[in-house]
């Protein structure tokens, strides 16, 4: 089982220990999958569609935001395929010196540059028959897209320094937090490269957008936490979970996971009340209200008051994840940005300061 903290922060170079066996059953647990915890719509849409391109060699181009779990998924996506008995080498992009990245993928020769002092056999050459995760790929320098495409197309390259091709046999997962589409409009990313990762886009949600899986996180972390530390910390009062469900959330998963982890470690038992959590949190209102729940009771409802209500709170979801970015929320909810215009007036929308 995969560890269960779904913190996709992986080093600048990973190894992970083998999988265990996928079932199609898996994915239809109601709290999880293959150690992602999370039982709402958009997380089992997730689970499906990773099941469901698992087995085939194409490649997955991973989007979300920091700590929605991306690591995991791409684990994830190679513990369900026919690769799963052989190694799965993560690398992050962004983690590594641009002048090493080239060495750290392909490799080098001794001799091949200052400090070079022996033959060095790289992440592509270690993943052969398996599966390589590159993270953070949106971090990639011109010059390295050109070579990694490449080898994305023929399947082979050269160590640094070397004359000697390899031949290499790798499934590639690939992972930013980036908008690699609008980084291909300003320049920044290579087209041709983008359309050879974007095969087969999975995206994770941020942890505001899944809210009904807080509970369920909550439980998971103070279960892991209080094993780890030796802690015995009961549970979450309601007042506390309502305080956390409110949340924005913009460190997602492994920002709760890291709170979470903070007060089991401090308070060490009882239960988590309201004035365990941070006071920024329980003085802040929600930078993102949940959509609302709509319940139709014996007295009825205004239709036009829960329709507006929701369109306030899509509207509001949608700003905050382009950053208010008035463009890129019209292009999100299918309107004209002066129609977005109109209707932020209307229901008197600002962004919250940080």
């Amino acid at each position: 089982m995969l560890n269960t903290a779904e913190d996709d922060a992986f080093t600048a170079e990973e190894e992970i220990s083998p999988c265990q066996p996928c079932r199609a059953q898996d994915g239809c647990r109601p709290t999880g999958f293959l150690g992602i915890i999370g039982g709402s719509h958009v997380m089992r849409e997730v689970f499906q569609l990773i099941q469901k391109v698992a087995d085939s060699d194409s490649t997955v181009l991973i989007s979300g935001e920091t700590g929605t779990g991306k690591g995991l998924a791409a684990k994830a996506i190679h513990c369900c395929s026919q690769r799963k008995d052989k190694p799965f080498i993560a690398i992050n992009c962004g983690a590594i010196p641009e002048n090493l990245l080239e060495s750290e993928l392909f490799g080098h020769v001794k001799g091949s540059f200052t400090g070079a002092t022996a033959n060095k056999v790289g992440k592509f050459e270690r993943a052969h028959g398996g599966t390589l995760f590159l993270d953070e790929i949106g971090d990639m320098s011109p010059d390295l897209q050109v070579k990694l495409l490449k080898v994305l197309e023929e399947g082979e390259f050269e160590p640094v320094g070397g004359s000697r091709t390899i031949k290499v046999d790798v499934r590639i997962v690939a992972a930013t937090h980036r908008d690699l589409d609008e980084e291909v409009q300003k320049g920044a990313f290579r087209e041709d490269l983008f359309y050879r990762l974007f095969v087969i886009p999975i995206q994770l949600p941020a942890l505001r957008q899944r809210r009904t899986d807080i509970p369920l996180l909550v439980g998971e972390f103070l279960k892991n936490f209080n094993a780890k530390n030796s802690r015995h910390i009961e549970g979450v009062t309601q007042e506390a979970l309502q305080v956390l469900m409110n949340h924005s959330w913009p460190g997602n998963v492994r920002e709760l996971k890291n709170m979470i982890e903070r007060i089991v470690v401090l308070k060490g038992e009882g239960h988590i009340t309201a004035r365990d959590l941070p006071g920024k949190m329980k003085g802040a209102p929600s930078a993102i209200p949940a959509v609302p729940a709509v319940e139709i009771t014996d007295e009825g409802l205004s239709l036009n008051t829960a329709v507006t209500e929701f369109e306030k709170a899509l509207i509001v979801q949608t700003l905050e994840k382009t950053k208010w970015v008035k463009n890129q929320a019209a292009k999100l909810l299918q309107l004209n940005r002066t129609t977005l215009v109109e209707k932020i007036k209307r229901h008197r929308l600002e962004p919250l300061s940080v």
